[in-house]
């Protein structure tokens, strides 16, 4: 079954790994924010969104890194990784306008205006975004470089990586809303988007021990 489906002691086994518990442990943050802070959805999807910038700067740190075993990849980094930030950039940029006015914003934002919104949509903001850079750095400095990554890392699949993470969100954001609204159950449709994002979490925890395991190049995606 392995490959195809969860296994509960494959699970067990990814997270004897302290670098996939510090992973899971801020996957797990938001529904502190909820209990703790009384987070509604609106700074959830802020600190997702958040999340995905911060996820650009280390993909961006990932496809320099490749040159550290290919000075080959240096100069396709030189030109790729500035193309990433303006196209990611955009990407970001158009995902944070449509949670903006989803969440009830009547002026289009501009960049800073939009990062100035998803900062201040709650005081202890900071030190989520905080920890979610923590975990990432760790992944960045644990796998990329201690545990050799970039030694078969793909410039490619580095630049690709986090897009797949801002669609699964999208489609959490969709859901949580449908529930929302539709059962007039604001609290599910939170937690409805707090469980997706972990389960997506898991499975990319899963994807990247497989790998390793398979002694094939892994691309992480800090979760």
């Amino acid at each position: 079954m392995k490959g195809r489906f969860i296994d509960p002691a494959e699970i067990v086994r990814a997270y004897r790994d302290p670098l996939s518990l510090a992973s899971l442990a801020v996957d797990l943050l938001p529904i502190f924010a909820v209990i703790a802070f009384g987070w509604s959805a609106t700074p959830l999807v802020a600190l997702y969104w958040l999340e995905n910038l911060v996820i650009g700067v280390f993909t961006v740190a990932r496809m320099i890194g490749t040159a550290f075993a290919n000075v080959g990849n240096l100069l396709g980094a030189v030109f790729m990784a500035p193309f990433f930030t303006v196209h990611y950039g955009g990407f970001c940029y158009g995902h944070g306008v449509f949670l903006a006015v989803f969440a009830g914003q009547d002026d289009f934002p501009s960049p800073e205006g939009l990062l100035r919104w998803a900062l201040g949509t709650a005081p202890q903001m900071v030190w989520f975004v905080g920890a979610v850079f923590a975990v990432s750095l760790l992944y960045y400095v644990v796998e990329f470089i201690g545990r050799g990554e970039y030694r078969t890392a793909s410039l490619d699949q580095e630049m690709a990586s986090p897009y797949g993470r801002i669609v699964t969100l999208h489609i959490a954001i969709i859901l949580g809303a449908g529930i929302a609204f539709g059962l007039g159950q604001p609290l599910l449709g939170v937690l409805l988007l707090i469980l997706i994002r972990v389960v997506f979490g898991i499975l990319m925890t899963l994807r990247r021990r497989r790998k390793r395991d398979a002694g094939l190049p892994t691309v992480s995606i800090p979760t």
